[in-house]
């Protein structure tokens, strides 16, 4: 019996502990976080969270410090472990207004909705989560719905004037191709009428010399007669 007892109250110093450890790593963090030292203060909530890894707190801090730095995706994990385990509603309701933060200005606005939503549920009265909700949906509605959506719609738009560009390239180099063979045949049938016109010309010349030679002959015939 006593050596259960033993080991109960171990048992329970081992866990006293622990808390003053993640406890301690989570007070040196805030002093860094206020300093501004992000990656110090990163360092120790992280030291935190090793120590107790149910710690809400100590994931929520290590959210803001990665947020500060705009890991945004790491922080978002974080946030998402705090939200589980954060038994207080309005420690909650800031962990999801961070997320909403986080995915509005990703232009997630579905998923940013969804996180300010959930905030309002833990915490009504926070009138600045209210209204980045309905900034949040004005500006899905002037992005044509959610973020995702208009980025595979200007995706596919991007791809179809690439295609239409392409086309039209391909067709420009087919005439490109085609002119010079048009100008090569009107070049060989120019060619040919020059040529005729040479031989024709030829041809005359020869007649006239004949011609001429003829006449000259028969000069020479008439002075030696007369």
């Amino acid at each position: 019996m006593k050596r259960y007892l033993l080991l109960i109250i171990l048992a329970v110093c081992a866990i006293a502990v622990q808390a003053q450890a993640d406890r301690q790593y989570i007070r040196t963090g805030n002093r860094l976080y206020r300093q501004q030292e992000y990656p110090k203060a990163e360092a120790e909530y992280r030291k935190a969270v090793a120590a107790n890894p149910e710690n809400p707190q100590a994931l929520y801090n290590l959210g803001c410090a990665l947020m500060m730095q705009q890991k945004d995706s790491a922080a978002v994990e974080e946030y998402q472990k705090a939200g589980q385990l954060e038994k207080s509603s309005l420690r909650k309701a800031k962990v999801f207004h961070n997320i909403g933060v986080i995915c509005q200005n990703h232009k997630m606005f579905d998923e940013a909705i969804s996180a300010y939503k959930e905030s309002l549920r833990n915490n009504p009265d926070d009138n600045e989560t209210r209204y980045n909700l309905a900034l949040c949906q004005k500006q899905k509605k002037n992005n044509g719905g959610g973020g995702q959506n208009k980025q595979n719609k200007d995706q596919n738009k991007d791809k179809d004037k690439d295609q239409q560009q392409q086309k039209q390239d391909q067709q420009k180099d087919q005439q490109k191709q085609n002119k010079p063979q048009q100008q090569d045949e009107q070049m060989s049938k120019d060619n040919a009428e020059q040529l005729l016109n040479a031989v024709m010309q030829s041809e005359k010349d020869t007649q006239k010399r004949v011609k001429d030679a003829m006449r000259q002959s028969k000069s020479r015939r008439l002075e030696k007669n007369w």
